[in-house]
């Protein structure tokens, strides 16, 4: 027997909101049990998203560096477990106010868009609020720019209830100029005179509120644990500090876990240490604490450098910082500048530091003569038409960039090479620096977070 209609001509068996719900149950909920009932089964395996990466540099912004910033962008998406199907690329003076694209070039992925559907479009910038209410209206996807997308990664990384909710701050003032767009379901319900306040106003007003009393709140938390951290910065007392820093990825935890014989979590994506790591480490009968901080990256959102501050402040209060570099990345000049600029902002630019160039056994002298034009010293009895092998620890102390800094040291520490020199450099270091902090003390210390 066929189901009665209802009075308003639905059939019993329907969610009344979610097209598809069955036996009245809403929400996702009945959608799941929609799909049982089509073939009896529902495949829990979440679903794949896919991305389309969008660049706007500058005219005069070379080919390969805009390849190697969408590569980052590439990393930074796989990262948050998104898989990159297409990139779009589109020179201009500046971008367009209302899209951030030109018409055509908005038009071309729309329809790569639609043909592929695709999850998501990822911006390599920040985009306003209005240039992301216009693309979502335009692309009928979701809209990304870097700042929420590193944000994002950031919340997925976080284990502690500090950087928890220092993530959360970030998110909530990235959200709070970008309430208007999610109300324009009630744009119709406004009333009809210009003065006057419809009710989707009204809630827009309502969630604003919300949204600051919880910042707010956050802040509050933050400065309770900012208490609790520098209460716990003050029992080191008498004993030398020292901080990793570099660039997301270039292996300060593999080192970390090296020097301290520890298990911090190190993996091959950016940003895989979000919390500040303190560990005790002792070389040539010389104690210390080290910390693994979160690495730095490229327009790396202002609000997540605010809201890290208490993170931040192992930085800050360090004695001696250990700036480790990539050698085998091409950009690696760029990113000791990046790193060097955001130690600025923090006020952290004037530390004594050691420079470590990480990963040797990486290192391409092909790529570098395609990128640098190559260095003196390097492989001189090569024949030009053969591939050149990996240089000496000789011939990397024989290049400019062993006179970038004063000390510099290369090391591999996923090979463990040259790690016996680091622990020598970093000892003599460190004494150094306890005899002119604590001339008459001896560092006793037995601390681990």
């Amino acid at each position: 027997m066929a189901n009665k209609p209802t009075s308003k001509g639905r059939k019993p068996g329907n969610s009344t909101r979610h097209p598809g719900a069955t036996d009245g149950v809403k929400g996702r909920a009945g959608r799941i049990l929609a799909k049982a009932n089509n073939n009896g089964t529902y495949d829990t395996a979440p679903e794949v998203e896919t991305a389309v990466l969008v660049a706007v540099p500058d005219k005069r912004q070379p080919d390969a560096r805009t390849q190697e910033y969408l590569d980052e962008l590439a990393f930074l998406a796989e990262t948050a477990g998104v898989t990159v199907t297409k990139r779009f690329v589109q020179r201009l003076e500046k971008p367009d106010i209302r899209t951030f694209v030109g018409e055509g070039k908005l038009a071309e992925i729309s329809a790569y868009v639609q043909h592929t559907d695709a999850s998501m479009v990822i911006f390599d910038d920040d985009l306003s609020p209005s240039q992301l209410r216009n693309l979502e209206a335009e692309l009928k996807v979701k809209i990304v720019d870097r700042s929420l997308l590193i944000i994002d990664i950031f919340a997925s990384r976080a284990k502690s209830a500090t950087a928890r909710t220092q993530v959360e701050l970030a998110q909530y003032q990235y959200l709070l100029p970008r309430l208007t767009g999610l109300w324009t379901h009630l744009d119709k319900q406004r009333g009809g005179g210009v003065a006057q306040r419809g009710p989707g106003e009204t809630e827009i007003e309502t969630d604003r509120r919300v949204v600051r009393e919880r910042i707010d709140l956050l802040k509050e938390k933050l400065k309770d644990f900012d208490k609790q951290s520098h209460t716990q910065r003050k029992s080191r007392g008498g004993v030398v500090r020292v901080a990793l820093v570099g660039y997301t990825n270039v292996g300060k935890s593999t080192i970390m876990n090296l020097l301290s014989r520890s298990d911090v979590f190190a993996e091959n994506k950016l940003f895989a240490t979000v919390d500040s790591t303190v560990r005790k480490v002792v070389l040539d009968h010389v104690p210390f604490l080290l910390s693994d901080t979160v690495g730095f990256i490229r327009k790396l959102p202002t609000r997540l450098i605010e809201s890290f501050k208490s993170t931040l402040d192992e930085i800050r209060e360090a004695d001696l910082l250990v700036h480790v570099v990539d050698i085998s990345h091409p950009s690696f000049e760029e990113h000791i500048a990046v790193v060097n600029d955001t130690l600025k902002d923090i006020e952290a630019a004037d530390k004594p530091m050691l420079l470590v160039f990480n990963k040797i056994d990486q290192y391409n002298p092909d790529a570098e003569i395609e990128h640098h034009g190559g260095f003196e010293g390097m492989n001189p009895e090569e024949d030009e038409e053969a591939p050149a092998s990996r240089p000496t620890l000789e011939q990397f102390k024989a290049t400019y960039m062993a006179r970038m800094h004063d000390p510099v040291i290369f090391i591999s520490a996923t090979q463990r090479e040259n790690i016996e020199e680091l622990r020598e450099l970093l000892a003599r270091h460190v004494a150094s620096i306890h005899q002119q902090r604590y001339p008459n003390t001896l560092p006793q210390v037995d601390y681990e977070q």
